[in-house]
């Protein structure tokens, strides 16, 4: 056979002893599978994410395994950073007790919500966005954003959790101790809609760790990979993260590796 195709006989072994195993050809499948996901998953998943992200994709790959070709591909999910404090706690308006002493544990939709507000740089100045995230559902439920900081940025994400949630009489909105919350209109809208005030202690940001965390995401998993020219650039972006990624598609370790929103519809489905 080696004389017909005219390749000596050493040539033809050195060829066979190279031709990748069957292993090697299926770490090679896998591979290209595992960059796709890499990519559909904004390079934010760890090993964990990334095998339930594939498993549901009909594809079944160990964990060992999964994490050496990760290895083998070079990926790394973003790192967290945190964002600076934001408000001014230096004030006279009158503030709340803190009801929830950093036990974040509630065990059904719209017990607590935590709302707090940061800032994102933009060659136009400062855009600053408020919002709110249902910590039992890790949904952010109500969010703005403006050119200034004030007490009508943050009613504007009040009114749209308001209007998304209708939640019932008793519920606890906490937030740190800032003058756009302590505002007496800010806080009749919490008293008029049956909501529980409660407020960090001065300079804990431990005491609304919930929405820390989703700050320390957005701007790790998207904001920190832009330079926006100006606030609308900044807008569109971190609406279609919150609104597209974040709350229906980001899978969440604390939910058992599910986005949000499918956690809320397995609730209901339970509760029904």
């Amino acid at each position: 056979m080696c004389q017909v195709f005219g390749v000596s006989r050493s040539g033809y072994y050195n060829w066979v002893q190279h031709e990748p195993s069957d292993r090697k050809q299926s770490d090679e499948r896998l591979k290209l599978e595992i960059k796709v996901a890499h990519i559909r998953t904004r390079e934010t998943y760890g090993t964990r994410r990334l095998q339930t992200e594939l498993a549901e994709n009909g594809i079944i790959v160990g964990r060992d395994r999964l994490a050496r070709l990760r290895k083998e591909l070079r990926l790394r999910c973003k790192q967290k950073r945190k964002f600076r404090a934001t408000t001014n706690p230096n004030h006279n308006l009158p503030g709340a007790p803190n009801l929830l002493n950093q036990t974040f544990a509630p065990t059904a939709p719209n017990q607590v919500w935590v709302e707090d507000l940061t800032y994102v740089a933009t060659q136009e100045g400062w855009l600053y966005l408020a919002g709110i995230k249902h910590v039992y559902t890790c949904e952010i439920v109500g969010y703005a954003m403006g050119e200034r900081m004030t007490k009508e940025l943050t009613g504007k994400a009040l009114f749209m959790a308001l209007r998304s949630q209708l939640p019932p009489a008793g519920l606890i909105h906490h937030s740190d101790r800032g003058s756009q919350y302590c505002a007496y209109d800010y806080r009749v809208i919490q008293e008029q809609t049956g909501l529980k005030t409660s407020m960090s202690r001065k300079g804990n940001c431990y005491d609304n760790a919930p929405m820390e965390s989703f700050w320390g995401t957005l701007k790790n998993e998207s904001l920190s990979h832009y330079r926006f020219n100006n606030r609308d650039e900044a807008i569109s972006v971190i609406r279609e993260y919150i609104e597209i990624f974040y709350n229906r598609q980001r899978r969440h370790s604390r939910l058992g590796n599910i986005s949000p929103a499918a956690f809320r519809e397995k609730y209901h489905q339970m509760a029904a």
